[in-house]
Parts: C-alpha cells; sequence; structure tokens
C-alpha cells in the first residue's frame, strides 16, 4: 500500500459514492444487465458508435444525416442504458425498451430513405409521414432527456415547444404574439431543418464534443485522473490547508477535460474530500471547495469541458483566440478560490499533510508526467491551425502511444475497446441533452422569441450597460439551473447573449459573460447540483454548501463584468470593431499587464476581506475598508486603481508588520 493510499484508506466518508451521483446526476443511474449476451450487444454497440465517428471525421456524412446518426443512435443506446425510473429492476431490460430502441433507430433510417426527397422534391416541406415522424421523435428525444438529465431540461423544453401552438392568443402580451403555426411549420422545423433537433448544438457534438469527451476517456484508462491527484498532492498537500489547495488543482484539471460539474466532484471528492475534513475545514465548507473546484474547471483551457468548442461554432470565432481570451479570467478565479482557502486556514491555524505522507513530486512526474504529452499535443495542433475535429482524433491515438512508454499506463486492446465504449456512455448525456436544446432553438428561430427576449431585456435594462448586464447574469443563471455545463452555454447563447449586443458588446465578451453565468448556475441556490453532490459527500447541509460555494466563487461572479467593461482581461482589444468582429487584435502589452496586476491584488484582498485574515485576524472596520479597497482595483478606471491598490498595500503592510510585532 502507497503513503498515499495509508493517508485516506480510513477517511473516506461513509457515504455511498453511487448512491451520492444518482441523487444529484442522473446520468449515474444506469441498468447493469445480467444477461451476456445483451452486456455483449451494448458493448458492440457503443464501440462501433465511437469507431463511426472517428471514420467521419475524415469521411463525413451530409450535414443532416451525420446529425441524425448521431442523435438517433444515441437515442437507441439511451433507451438500453438507462432504465425508466429510478427504482425499476435494473438488471434486465424490458420489452417496451428494446422497441423504443428500434423505433430510434428506424427514424434514423426514415431520415435517410427520404433524405433525397426532403431535399430536393419536397424543399423541406413536410408530408403527413414526416409530421408523424417527428412528433414521435420528438417524443422520444424528451423522454430520453428525463432518463438522462432529469426533468429540468425536458420540461424547459416542452414549455417552449408549447409556444407556438398559443402564440397567435390575443390574451398574450402584444411582443409576444406571433402569427398561427400548424404541425407542419413545428415539427418540420424541428425534424427536416438543421435549426431544430438537428441543430448547430448536435452539429458540435458530432464535431467536437463526442471527441473530446472521447479523448476525456483515453485519459482516464491512461491514469490521467490519479496523475492529477498525485501531482495535486506533491505541490501542495504539505501547505497550509493542504487538501483543499489539492482539490482545487485536481478538479481544475480534471473539470476542464470531463465536461461535468456533477461527475468531478463526485470523482476527485471521494478523495480530497475526506482529506480536507480530517485537517479541520468544516464539512459544508470542505463540499463547497469541491463544488467551486469543479465547476472552475469547465472555463480553464484548453479544453474549457469542450465547450470553447462550441462557442467558437457558435461565433465563428477561432479556438485559438477563445482559449486565449479565457486563460487570465480562469486564473483570477481558482485564485479567488485559492486565496479564501488559505485564509480560512491562517484564521483557524489548518497545517497540511506531512511530507513523508505524500508523493514526491519527482516520483510522480517519472510515474505519469508523460501522460501530458497529449494535452501539448492538443494545444500544438490547435495552435498549428489543425481543424479541431483532427486535432482530437490525432491526440487520441498521440493517447494511446505515450500511454505505452510506461508499463504502469500502457493500454491493451481490451482497455482501448473500453475507453470506446466508455466514451460513447459518457457522452450520451450531451447528445440527448443537445438534442432537447434543439427543440429550444428551433422554436426560438420559427417564433423569433429570441429577439423578442433580447428587447425585453434592454427594455428593462432602461438605457444602462449595467444594468443589461445584471439582468442577463439572472437570466443566464435561471436557464442554466439543473442542466450541464454545455446546453447551459448554448441555450443562454441563444436566448440571452444578443441582447449584450444591442449595447455594443462585441460578440466574444457577450458569449463569454452568458458563458459563466450558465455554469456558476451548479452552485447558485436554489438548484446548485455540483454543491449539493458535495454536501452529500461531505454529510453537510446542502444549502449551506451552496452558499458557502458561492462565497468561495464570488471572484467569479466579478470577472464577467469586468472583461466587458475592460476587454484587455481577455487579451484583446476590439476597439473599432464591428460588434461580430471574429478576428480579434491583441491587446498593448501594458495593458494587460496593468488589468492583470490590479485584478490579481483586488482579487486576494477580497479574499482577505471575505474570510477576516490576511498575516492575522482583522478587525471589522479593516474587512470593510479592504474589500472597498478591492472592488475599486476591480473597476477598470486608473484613478480607482489608484486608491485602491493604496487601502489594499497599506492594510497588507499594516496586518504584516502587526503580525511581526507580535511575534517579538
Amino acid at each position: 500500500m502507497s503513503r498515499k493510499d495509508a493517508l485516506i484508506v480510513e477517511e473516506i466518508p461513509d457515504v455511498n459514492l453511487q448512491e451520492v451521483r444518482e441523487k444529484y446526476d442522473s446520468d449515474s443511474i444506469i441498468r447493469k444487465p445480467n444477461q451476456k449476451f445483451v452486456v455483449w450487444f451494448i458493448s458492440i454497440f457503443a464501440i462501433l458508435f465511437a469507431v463511426f465517428h472517428l471514420y467521419t471525421t475524415f469521411y463525413p456524412l451530409p450535414t443532416l444525416q451525420q446529425r441524425a446518426v448521431h442523435l438517433l443512435f444515441g437515442m437507441a443506446i439511451v433507451y438500453l442504458i438507462y432504465p425508466t425510473f429510478k427504482k425499476q429492476d435494473r438488471t434486465k431490460i424490458p420489452l417496451y425498451d428494446w422497441i423504443l430502441c428500434a423505433i430510434s433507430i428506424a427514424s434514423c433510417g426514415y431520415l435517410f430513405m427520404e433524405y433525397d426527397e426532403i431535399m430536393t422534391s419536397r424543399g423541406g416541406v413536410p408530408n403527413t409521414t414526416d409530421v408523424v415522424m417527428a412528433i414521435l421523435t420528438v417524443l422520444l428525444v424528451l423522454e430520453t432527456a428525463r432518463r438522462v438529465t432529469g426533468w429540468v431540461l425536458p420540461i424547459l423544453a416542452l414549455i417552449f415547444l408549447s409556444y407556438p401552438f398559443f402564440s397567435y392568443s390575443e390574451w398574450l402580451p402584444r411582443m409576444l404574439m406571433t402569427r398561427q403555426f400548424d404541425l407542419g411549420d413545428i415539427f418540420g422545423q424541428l425534424f427536416l431543418k438543421t435549426e431544430g433537433l438537428f441543430s448547430t448544438a448536435i452539429g458540435a457534438s458530432v464535431q467536437y464534443i463526442f471527441l473530446f469527451i472521447l479523448f476525456g476517456a483515453f485519459l482516464s484508462k491512461s491514469g490521467m485522473g490519479q496523475f492529477f491527484n498525485d501531482l495535486a498532492l506533491a505541490l501542495a498537500g504539505h501547505r497550509r490547508g493542504g487538501p483543499a489547495k489539492v482539490a482545487v488543482i485536481s478538479s481544475a484539471l480534471m473539470g476542464s477535460i470531463n465536461g461535468s460539474a456533477v461527475a468531478n466532484v463526485v470523482g476527485t471528492g471521494a478523495f480530497t474530500i475526506p482529506l480536507m475534513k480530517k485537517i479541520g475545514y468544516g464539512k459544508n465548507f470542505a463540499g463547497a471547495v469541491e463544488a467551486s473546484a469543479s465547476i472552475g474547471g469547465q472555463i480553464l483551457p484548453p479544453v474549457m469541458g469542450a465547450s470553447a468548442f462550441i462557442m467558437a461554432e457558435t461565433t465563428g470565432i477561432s479556438y485559438g483566440t477563445i482559449a486565449l481570451a479565457a486563460i487570465l479570467p480562469a486564473l483570477l478565479y481558482f485564485m479567488g478560490v485559492i486565496m479564501q482557502v488559505h485564509y480560512r486556514a491562517g484564521r483557524s491555524n489548518l497545517k497540511g499533510i506531512p511530507k513523508p505522507d505524500l508523493p514526491r513530486i519527482k516520483e510522480v512526474l517519472k510515474e505519469g508526467g508523460h501522460l501530458i504529452l497529449p494535452l501539448i499535443g492538443l494545444i500544438v495542433l490547435l495552435g498549428s491551425g489543425v481543424p479541431v475535429a483532427y486535432s482530437a482524433f490525432f491526440t487520441i491515438v498521440l493517447t494511446i502511444l505515450v500511454a505505452a512508454i510506461r508499463k504502469s499506463t500502457r493500454m491493451s486492446f481490451q482497455d482501448i475497446f473500453k475507453a470506446l465504449e466508455n466514451g460513447t456512455r459518457q457522452s450520451l448525456s450531451t447528445i440527448i441533452a443537445c438534442g432537447v436544446v434543439g427543440i429550444v432553438i428551433g422554436v426560438v428561430n420559427l417564433t423569433s422569441f429570441g429577439a423578442t427576449l433580447t428587447s425585453a431585456i434592454t427594455e428593462l435594462g432602461a438605457g444602462s450597460l449595467f444594468l443589461t448586464l445584471f439582468l442577463t447574469m439572472i437570466a443566464s443563471i435561471i436557464l442554466g439551473m439543473g442542466l450541464p455545463s454545455i446546453p447551459a452555454y448554448i441555450i443562454t447563447a441563444t436566448m440571452a447573449a444578443p441582447a449584450l449586443a444591442e449595447f455594443g458588446v462585441p460578440i466574444l465578451m457577450a458569449h463569454m459573460f452568458v458563458f459563466y453565468f450558465g455554469i456558476f448556475a451548479n452552485i447558485t441556490p436554489p438548484v446548485a447540483l455540483a454543491s449539493f453532490a458535495g454536501a452529500g459527500l461531505a454529510g453537510g447541509s446542502p444549502m449551506k454548501t451552496g452558499f458557502l460555494s458561492l462565497k468561495l466563487a464570488l471572484a467569479g461572479f466579478i470577472v464577467p463584468y469586468l472583461f466587458v467593461y475592460e476587454p484587455a482581461l481577455l487579451l484583446i482589444d476590439p476597439a473599432g470593431l464591428p460588434l461580430n468582429a471574429v478576428d480579434l487584435p491583441m491587446a498593448a502589452p501594458l495593458d494587460i499587464v496593468i488589468v492583470a496586476f490590479t485584478s490579481l491584488v483586488g482579487v486576494i484582498g477580497l479574499g482577505a476581506a471575505i474570510e477576516g485574515y490576511f498575516s492575522t485576524n482583522l478587525k471589522t472596520i479593516t474587512r470593510i475598508l479592504l474589500a472597498i479597497g478591492a472592488l475599486m482595483m476591480l473597476i477598470p478606471e486608473a484613478i480607482s486603481d489608484l486608491v485602491g491598490t493604496a487601502i489594499v498595500l497599506a492594510i497588507f503592510i499594516m496586518n504584516y508588520l502587526q503580525k511581526k510585532k507580535a511575534a517579538e
């Protein structure tokens, strides 16, 4: 048994990890058939699904057909893997689920057979059979979404789907009224065009998301998750409040790759939360640290939970520009979390883990350092202009080759097949979510509801950019509640981001703004799934953990406002460019340095004010003054920066001298 194993084996909390997963993440409620034929059938089906996507990376089908295979065959697998109800017998697949699986495949077959007719002879105008198949497919998608993601997303889709049926009613407010739509209009939009079920959301899943989830599955199979945990322990485990810093680092690294905040909380939290509790962090705080760090992984380049690639597809801005723009805001966010963790440990005198009980950095790098090469290779390929899909494919191959360097990480053929199967399984929730989001997108495009919402937000904003940003933030958090990060971003980008364009906010900043707050919905009560999962592991209160998560993530709620007012934080200078410009010049180096310095010191000062500690405990009046100074540094004005810097540095120096004097 290793030192690390000896350290944590007795500290695993008295909770069932699978129960926690299932309670807060519907994606974890899966069947385990006891019939070998069924197990083999599902495995082969999933592996072939993955191989199909690897093949079509280089030899794609026509757009509608490719997206139809992706969604409808994904649905077919869902009906085999996910039970109808949570308490249903999971060792058998009922006959009706085999039938639903077959109907899903038949829907795809129908689109294939009728493709030429749909695209040429009928010109996209549906006949009766089309409408029947469309209604059936929409119902099947909604049911798969209920099983995989829970009730929130399908209910949201049903609300939108109901709108065109009564949008012409006179009892609606005038701004919501539209022309009358028939079944052909509605379901033709959803089934026969690339603006509904097979929208850009599914397109992004086909082109980017699936391949990067598959890449994550191969990394996981090679032992990357263990390597991240060991590296974080070696780097920060011995420092003040070490286990909490380990949680932030390891969760950030894993969260960027796996794309699921709740899964990240459970996966890394099972290891980090017991260590945090062991050295003295409260159970609510321990759960909150894990939750806030896990959602932060979604904003951390280079992968950003695959959302960066969807943003590139949606905005037309290159992936490289988006990844570079996301660096400073992400670092500020994690600095805010780490500093609060650090100050909490100082205030409570919480020590780290003794070095003899920790792995050594040299040993960790020697054993698993080569696993970083695929990530470096990915960055190099993307930076060289290689198409994203090709980059993902080559990086998967590189992962297999690099893992073979050491026996401990080498993958057998069985491991490779298992990674293909796991990649398909892990992608199902995203595939289905993107399909259901397509219903929302289809209705928005059909009824122009997006323009109506934009008009409503800007009207309520009363000509104030700040008020419009605030209303957009609230809308993004509400739209993102209970949703995985990818569909949350797609919905907020469709519904809320256009409102910011009315105030001259360039497209990249508008999308980054709603992206942040759609993600933070996962730690925003009353529906804070990542926080609730952390509380479940730590044995804490869900709501208390949720509000502590909000406090830890406070910098993340400020940073989006900051980069809207000061684009240099995104390393860009959009001055004089059209709002929808996709080729964005780099900001002046001096501007970047100034905004990075003031923001960094401001975030550090804000963390100290929140926790009431710097070198020693801070008095209430000092905390208030420090918070004011820190916030002034975060306001992008030269005078406020100077005044704020003076206040923060003066308090830091006085507090340090006070500690030095007390020690004499």
